[in-house]
């Protein structure tokens, strides 16, 4: 495990390398710069700018030099822990640590409670097929699959508002968002954080059972499986002991690609539901072409995606005994 450890991270240092040059180009891509944005902003209110003006505004954000120089000095940058400059005249750093630990902590909650409510729901269907609890089960997976998340944000807001006259959007009321942390604040927070919780768990539920259903119900028609029963093991002993282990394989595997959506593939729903996260924060980095506010943001998210897969692989080797990562391991 050791080895597989080292190159791993080897691995992966290689990975984010080429993944910051990717993401430095693809952002400048679009014609045009922020600078382009903040003069038309300021032209639309009447302030015509001055070529030399502009020309002083490029030099200070790093517009008038080669694209190879702009990507050494922002990576530099970023792995001291300075993000550089935002167009928004603020460290881009700071912006990052106002919406990065409560995304993160968002992220980890929902991650959490899907699994707790998928995983049970899942065995349960695959074990009682063709039940009332498994046709339940079923329709849920199908209506949590087909209903857009922020749909089912504007839904709550509507009826919170209408039945009870309060806004659930954000983290915290409007009263609360500035007050120092107290027990009050925090039963504010927990008012608001099962909102967002709700729509997002109930998409990423709905298809966590559906596959832990198939992949378990494949496991239960296998030969060992039948061997057993026709021996006395206890079919308790054996569902948890075997199958199940085995049914959760996609599962664990797939945390490297749901800890990213969940970070970053529910912006609309971030949006809808006013979250200071990374997801509305990236969104209007890339419509004021905000180079590096945008590029910082995606190569952190980047950087804990291939955290989250790096984890699911080594979650899947103590899982199943079979997977072995070093050399020559049978």
């Amino acid at each position: 495990m050791r080895e597989y450890l080292i190159k791993r991270l080897l691995f992966t240092l290689a990975t984010v390398f080429i993944l910051s040059i990717c993401i430095f180009i693809i952002v400048q891509a679009p014609p045009g710069d922020a600078i382009d944005t903040i003069v038309a902003n300021r032209g639309a209110m009447g302030d015509v700018m001055t070529p030399e003006e502009i020309l002083a505004l490029k030099s200070m954000y790093g517009f008038d030099r080669p694209i190879t120089e702009r990507y050494w000095d922002w990576i530099t940058r970023f792995l001291s822990g300075d993000m550089g400059l935002s167009v928004r005249g603020q460290p881009v750093v700071s912006l990052v640590n106002e919406v990065l630990p409560q995304t993160v902590a968002l992220s980890f909650l929902t991650l959490i409670v899907t699994y707790l409510v998928a995983i049970p729901i899942g065995i349960y269907s695959a074990t009682h097929q063709y039940s009332f609890g498994d046709y339940l089960a079923t329709g849920f997976g199908f209506v949590g699959l087909a209903t857009p998340g922020f749909l089912l944000g504007i839904i709550l807001l509507y009826f919170s508002y209408s039945w009870f006259g309060m806004s659930i959007g954000g983290f915290f009321s409007p009263e609360m968002k500035t007050a120092p942390w107290s027990w009050e604040k925090f039963l504010d927070l927990l008012s608001h954080l099962w909102v967002p919780v709700l729509v997002i768990v109930f998409g990423s539920t709905a298809g966590t059972i559906r596959t832990l259903r198939a992949t378990l119900l494949d496991e239960l028609g296998k030969q060992y499986v039948i061997t057993a029963r026709s021996k006395g093991v206890s079919w308790r002993v054996l569902l948890y002991k075997y199958p199940v282990r085995l049914a959760l394989n996609p599962i664990i595997a797939s945390i490297g690609g749901v800890f990213p959506y969940l970070l970053a593939g529910q912006t609309i729903v971030a949006i809808v539901l006013n979250l200071p996260t990374l997801g509305p924060l990236l969104f209007d980095a890339l419509i004021t072409q905000d180079i590096a506010l945008s590029s910082s943001v995606l190569l952190i998210m980047s950087l804990l995606g291939i955290l989250g897969i790096v984890v699911s692989d080594v979650l899947l080797a103590i899982l199943d005994p079979r997977i072995r990562f070093e050399k020559g391991a049978q």
